[in-house]
């Protein structure tokens, strides 16, 4: 009798958790590619690398990391966006001039706004 009752409640309140934790991720994988504007860097894209990578279960992130020539050093630049289904990605080429807006995290700036410079150190 008393199995009857405490197995339903044991397999309800681990279902309850599953659904709190899956709404916790999906909250983190939405914000992933939301970065703080904290700092800018200028340079021109060396390299361009582009991967997608499991997040959580069956959510993935599309992450491009880009090696910026800046004016003193090659820095690591990554822009990490979440795969919803109609996603459109941005595309970069080599010898770009951009401009990046993000924060650093290490070694590795993140950046989820840039700007394309022309020549003259201009927008477009």
């Amino acid at each position: 009798m008393v199995t009857a009752i405490v197995i339903p409640i044991i397999c309800l309140y681990f279902y309850w958790l599953t659904r709190k934790e899956m709404k916790e991720q999906d909250v983190k994988w939405l914000n992933a590619g939301d970065v703080r504007h904290e700092a800018v860097i200028i340079g021109e894209v060396k390299s361009i690398m582009e991967e997608r990578q499991r997040f959580y279960y069956h959510r993935y992130i599309f992450v491009q990391t880009l090696k910026l020539q800046t004016a003193s050093k090659l820095s690591t630049a990554k822009m990490i966006t979440p795969i919803k289904k109609n996603i459109k990605t941005d595309s970069f080429t080599i010898g770009d001039v951009i401009r990046v807006y993000g924060s650093w995290e290490g070694s590795t700036f993140l950046f989820s706004y840039y700007e394309r410079q022309n020549g003259q150190g201009a927008e477009q």
